[in-house]
């Protein structure tokens, strides 16, 4: 007779896939999903087909790529300047996935796997994984954050499907209120997961800056808040850094 402990049920990359869908039942995922009420009455209102909305959602995904995507048509911008635009604002998701990638590789995880999964890299996802992946088996990640992932894409395009159909009928406040809740949830959860100090010091500094400069600049505002206060949190890291003890 063994000695060793009772070996469990055999672990499967589909069985971590399925443990993955089961995050889309979650708090972040109902405020992400009433978000994307938000946004199906305002793309509907900008005059976007369904097509066209649920395309966006399973391309671009992340919702404020899709915001300036809305905002840059309505201004009657150029086709150039209206990807330039939302490719600019996806590029702050890449700390983001330079941070979750080591989690999620394996000693035999293919690169096409990680570049794949790099596209449901969004806040609510982040936070989901960042909180949770420790306690997945490192070989079974990739298959639980495909999971994760891609759970919260179909969701949310179930979603604009059913309000945009029904978005006439929903009160403009409300519709907007409901978009509004987004950025709320990404400062609360953002705040909740960090792991350095740092990071809270350039989110204070993002709440400070960002009015001044949109009063002051407001067409680099944005640009301006987040180089000045990302610059100033890292330089208070290193000075934190130097004088901690050895």
């Amino acid at each position: 007779m063994s000695g060793g402990a009772a070996a469990g049920p055999p672990e499967s990359h589909f069985g971590w896939y399925l443990r993955g869908l089961r995050e889309v039942v979650s708090l972040p995922a109902l405020i992400l999903a009433s978000s994307f009420v938000g946004f199906a009455a305002l793309a509907q209102g900008a005059g976007f087909t369904l097509v066209q909305v649920v395309f966006m959602t399973a391309t671009i995904w992340a919702l404020p790529g899709m915001v300036v995507l809305v905002g840059a048509v309505i201004a009657g911008n150029g086709l150039f300047v209206v990807a330039l635009a939302v490719a600019l604002s996806s590029a702050r998701l890449t700390p983001m996935v330079v941070s979750l990638v080591p989690e999620l590789k394996a000693e035999r995880t293919r690169p096409w796997v990680l570049y794949l999964l790099s596209h449901f890299v969004a806040v609510t996802s982040w936070v989901v994984a960042m909180h949770k992946v420790q306690t997945v088996p490192r070989d079974f990640r990739t298959s639980w954050y495909g999971g994760v992932g891609s759970s919260l894409v179909m969701l949310n395009m179930a979603v604009v499907t059913v309000f945009y159909l029904t978005a006439r009928d929903l009160p403009p406040v409300l519709s907007a209120g409901l978009l509004l809740l987004m950025p709320m949830y990404f400062l609360t959860s953002l705040w909740t997961s960090a792991r350095e100090a740092a990071s809270k010091v350039a989110m204070v500094l993002g709440l400070v800056l960002g009015p001044v400069c949109a009063a002051l600049v407001p067409g680099f505002s944005l640009l301006i808040a987040g180089l000045a206060g990302g610059a100033a949190a890292y330089a208070w890291h290193r000075l934190q850094a130097r004088r901690a003890p050895t």
